[in-house]
């Protein structure tokens, strides 16, 4: 290599030495440098290869097969997926185009110096999981049924992850995990006994992979639980009155849908069909009168059973001297019974007072209280005053 060797007039040895570590600096140049490559299936991987010294030195890149890809800037493999990107003495850097799971593996790159100089680099590739499927459902289920949700992918490398979800809350599935290959395939399980508040209810299946960054794969399976029906009657006014309008609404649940709903009175037919309309599920008396006093039922039915609730009506003439409004007998109630609980503490308290009435005496007819005789108690007595005892009550 060119070298000016008119340093050499200095003593032979020093001169020796600096050859040599001349020598050596070029040479530790002299060897190729790679990188490890990670790729998702299906896209295109570069691999470079470089030398920060190179005296005209070709380099090579080889496949995990030790086949010769490139060598230098000429293409050794017919792979029409293999291109070249740049190809100088210090540089070889090559593109695999629609990478899959069989071109993963160690690959070489050679520096043709005596002796040949190798390096190698790993290429990964990352299997994408196929989208997911529920099965093992059968709609509708039964309530009370145990069903099964199955949620299973494939092709993902490493093994993907599956989470599953109840409408927005976690829920934990029984995970499987098999080798297809240099694939996985794998499998979550839930097991549920269903009843009427799982109808309608999402059960979501959510794939996470590192090949599909922070976006991963979902699938939703909605249940159909049908269960038999129930029904409540609910009522507009909570006081009926002769004259007033007055609704009943038969509200009922249930899958499918009881259809249709069927009113009685008293366990016959509605007596007076033209105040006592029928619609849907509300059953509307128009103007309320005594004769509308009795009880009434209504009915919904699916294939799984039926249902029924009751209503006693009973019209308050607002009009009539003895029948008062149940409000204000209420609020009458309550305030007797106020009453009665002042009444009771008022007694108490001056009993308590009465119990513990008392004396007591000043600082100055203590001595008075406990001389043997007057003399003595004007002695005793503070301030020289005469005690005098004063009476006071206290609680």
């Amino acid at each position: 290599f060119p070298y000016n060797f008119t340093i050499c007039m200095k003593p032979v040895v020093v001169c020796g030495l600096i050859v040599l570590l001349l020598i050596n600096f070029r040479l530790s140049g002299q060897f190729p440098l790679t990188q490890n490559v990670t790729v998702t299936e299906g896209g295109t991987a570069n691999m470079t290869c470089r030398v920060e010294y190179n005296d005209q030195t070709s380099l090579q890149w080889s496949n995990p097969a030790q086949q010769t890809l490139f060598f230098g800037d000429k293409k050794a493999l017919r792979d029409n997926r293999i291109e070249l990107v740049r190809a100088s003495w210090a540089e070889l850097t090559i593109s695999i185009s629609d990478i899959s799971l069989s071109d993963e593996g160690q690959y070489t790159c050679s520096l043709f110096t005596m002796p040949v100089k190798t390096t190698k680099a790993f290429l990964t590739v990352l299997g994408v999981p196929e989208r997911p499927e529920i099965t093992g459902f059968t709609k509708p289920a039964m309530e009370g049924d145990e069903i099964t949700l199955i949620c299973t992918t494939s092709g993902s490398k490493p093994a993907a992850h599956i989470r599953w979800f109840r409408n927005d809350k976690e829920v934990t599935g029984t995970k499987e995990v098999n080798a297809t290959g240099k694939s996985f395939t794998v499998k979550s399980t839930l097991q549920l006994q269903v009843d009427q508040s799982d109808d309608g209810v999402a059960y979501t299946c959510s794939v996470e992979h590192v090949s599909l960054s922070s976006n991963p794969y979902q699938v939703t399976e909605v249940l159909e639980v049908h269960y038999a029906p129930h029904v409540e009657i609910s009522h507009s006014a909570i006081i009926p009155q002769e004259g007033q309008y007055f609704k009943l609404e038969c509200v009922s649940k249930g899958n499918p849908l009881p259809e249709p709903v069927l009113w009685s009175k008293d366990g016959g037919e509605l007596p007076d069909v033209e105040r006592m309309i029928v619609e849907g599920r509300e059953l509307t008396i128009t103007s309320l009168n005594k004769t509308d006093n009795g009880t009434y039922r209504c009915e919904a039915s699916n294939y799984l059973g039926t249902s029924g609730a009751e209503y006693v009506l009973f019209v308050y003439d607002p009009n009539a001297p003895g029948q008062q409004d149940p409000d204000h007998a209420l609020i009458g109630g309550v305030v007797a019974v106020v009453v009665f609980i002042t009444l009771c503490l008022i007694i108490a308290l001056g009993r308590y007072l009465a119990r513990h009435k008392g004396t007591y005496l000043t600082h100055e007819a203590k001595g008075s209280e406990d001389a043997p005789d007057a003399d003595t108690a004007i002695i005793n007595a503070e301030g020289n005053h005469a005690a005098e005892e004063k009476k006071e009550y206290f609680i």
